[in-house]
């Protein structure tokens, strides 16, 4: 799946977010090393801290059917500029994908711009780190 149909798809399920709070709605499309693809919509509750972004809901879904090994991602939000991870989703992803597995970034507006995970988040704690030597 290309970097298009891939934004196109996490433009499509963005319509399914919760988001009675901030109205914001974000949608990710995640996209397995064999080719399944799994979306994700940010769902807000009361309790703020509980909420959880449309990147993990993916990643989790997918983890959850026994996927661990990511293609590429894209995530999609109405903001000026290309809507990028938060730093919790940039931890996530960090677990799960290579240091080179892009992560397409959009707005509704038609923009986008790719970056790898090493440029998302350079000199991520990973599980590597938690080995002693």
């Amino acid at each position: 799946m290309n970097k298009e149909a891939l934004i196109e798809k996490a433009r499509n399920i963005r319509e399914r977010a919760y988001v009675p709070y901030s109205k914001f709605p974000v949608g990710a499309a995640l996209l397995t090393k064999g080719g399944k693809l799994y979306e994700g919509v940010n769902i807000e509750n009361a309790a703020y801290p509980t909420t959880c972004c449309a990147e993990r809901v993916a990643i989790f879904k997918a983890v959850a059917d026994g996927y661990q090994t990511f293609e590429a991602l894209a995530v999609i939000a109405d903001t000026d500029r290309p809507v990028p991870p938060c730093g919790s989703c940039r931890q996530v992803m960090s677990e799960f994908f290579t240091k080179d597995t892009p992560v397409h970034t959009a707005n509704l507006s038609g923009q986008s711009k790719t970056m790898t995970m090493e440029e998302l988040l350079p000199f991520s704690f990973t599980p590597e780190d938690l080995s002693k030597k």
